[in-house]
């Protein structure tokens, strides 16, 4: 009879707590939406006005704006580490995107650069796992660029994603937009979206969807590419160039695509969209912006950034605080109410205070460190404190420049020279926090270095205005 009692109190309790947990609520779902070389003017909510981005303005006057925003590097790779780690690259060791064009000691480097690893580390803690052991269902879909192979340790798969979708996986060549049925490739990693959003909807879920737009060289589709160039006709500024307007358009619409369907599946009021770059663009889609992608100027790290989340004060709204790519992992694991993982540094802060327009953020400076070579960028190092910037070239002696991002937004006044003693004390910083993450700082003379040497040039910078669905005048990709 006690046994029958004792059973009879079990089965109550589980049922009560089944209840309770059925009526709390659950951690909001995730997708964050990452681009490539996508400039920091190159949507509506950024202020173009060439290129159509209903959809993602859409979303922006239900989020919130952020217009200063960083990469956390000014390429590929290790912009993507930062997102992944929540760390600066001193501390996970990817510096750059490596390539065998351009080894280190090439003959037109100056200095000997700074190795870069070429993989993410498996101690490394990513997002990905943080969220899982939060109860999470994630995915990954897209480019990696962290870990060679599509299984193994420093695939998406052993970082911590359960889902992985290479465009490999679904019929795509090496950076290819299209198939050979001609299906369009962010239409196709979106499909694979919204099949894991689907089947998912009744859990917390991550999905990371980094798409291989908006690389150069372009090929879009003929539909945006002859409507781009109608529009490009009645206006000859040099940015509006067709064909990568219509590849950013392609990009919206699948962005319509993944939030009808989240309305559909009554996911909208629980759900944070996420939608920004992992560098800046070219320097044709940067200006007025000084200096494009590879580089530590403006025009290579500022990038778009909107959270579209039900929790935002005030929708529609914008800060202005200067934030970075590291900030994500802790914005996300503060919104999951994730516990942040041991012994693992967080250079990062939580965007939730500015979401929730509970408070300013809460930082001195953000930095950056490129110790390596790629296109016209030469090794550096950055600080941004208040409104002041100091870029370290470490060819020429350690030169240093100065400049104050309030009145010179688009750096064009040196102030090195005439603020000693600020360029002195952000120098200082710099080299501090150079100390604290162990940063490589490359000193060395390159023993093979030739002034008459030239890069090898795998790619182009532009756009490719013959692009199309056939893949005409395609190029090799230029990292």
């Amino acid at each position: 009879m006690l046994r029958n009692l004792y059973l009879a109190i079990t089965i109550v309790g589980l049922i009560g707590n089944a209840a309770f947990c059925a009526d709390a609520k659950r951690p909001p779902n995730i997708i964050l939406i990452l681009m490539d070389d996508m400039g920091w003017r190159d949507v509506g909510f950024m202020g173009n006005r060439f290129v159509e981005t209903p959809n993602i303005d859409r979303l922006a006057k239900k989020g919130l704006i952020f217009s200063q925003a960083y990469a956390g590097a000014p390429n590929c790779a290790p912009t993507r580490a930062c997102l992944m780690s929540g760390q600066y690259t001193p501390r996970h060791g990817i510096y750059t995107v490596v390539d065998p064009r351009q080894p280190v000691g090439s003959p037109w480097h100056k200095l000997t650069a700074a190795d870069s690893k070429s993989d993410l580390a498996t101690e490394v803690v990513t997002i990905a796992e943080s969220l899982q052991s939060g109860g999470y269902a994630t995915a990954f879909f897209g480019m990696w660029n962290l870990g060679r192979g599509r299984s193994g340790p420093v695939t998406p798969g052993g970082q911590g994603f359960q889902t992985v979708v290479f465009p490999e996986n679904i019929g795509f060549a090496k950076d290819a937009y299209f198939d050979k049925s001609g299906n369009y490739l962010s239409d196709r990693l979106t499909d694979e979206v919204l099949k894991f959003v689907e089947t998912n909807q009744d859990r917390p879920f991550f999905a990371y969807l980094p798409d291989h737009a908006v690389h150069a060289p372009f090929e879009p589709k003929e539909d945006l590419l002859k409507k781009y160039e109608r529009k490009a006709s009645a206006n000859k500024d040099r940015r509006d160039d067709p064909a990568y307007a219509a590849t950013i358009e392609a990009v919206d619409q699948n962005v319509g695509r993944i939030v009808e369907t989240l309305a559909r599946l009554k996911l909208t009021d629980n759900t944070v969209v996420i939608f920004t770059s992992d560098n800046g663009g070219t320097d044709q889609f940067t200006s007025p912006l000084r200096g494009g992608k590879g580089q530590l100027y403006e025009g290579g790290i500022r990038v778009p950034l909107v959270i579209s989340w039900p929790g935002i004060k005030k929708p529609g709204g914008q800060c202005n605080a200067p934030v970075s790519s590291v900030d994500i992992y802790p914005t996300l694991l503060e919104l999951a109410g994730a516990a942040a993982p041991k012994d693992q540094v967080l250079d990062g802060i939580s965007l939730v205070p500015a979401l929730r327009g509970e408070s300013d953020l809460q930082r001195q400076r953000l930095f950056w460190h490129f110790p390596c070579y790629v296109g016209k960028a030469t090794p550096s190092s950055a600080i941004r404190e208040g409104d002041f910037k100091l870029i370290e070239f470490y060819e020429d002696g350690g030169r240093r420049e100065l400049y104050n991002l309030k009145n010179d937004p688009n750096e064009e006044r040196d102030l090195a020279k005439t603020q000693p003693e600020k360029a002195a004390a952000l120098y200082r910083a710099l080299r501090s926090w150079q100390s604290e993450t162990g940063a490589a700082i490359p000193k060395e003379a390159n023993p093979n270095y030739d002034p008459k040497a030239e890069r090898p040039r795998g790619g182009q910078q532009g756009g490719n205005r013959g692009g199309g669905q056939g893949g005409k005048g395609k190029k090799e990709r230029s990292e």
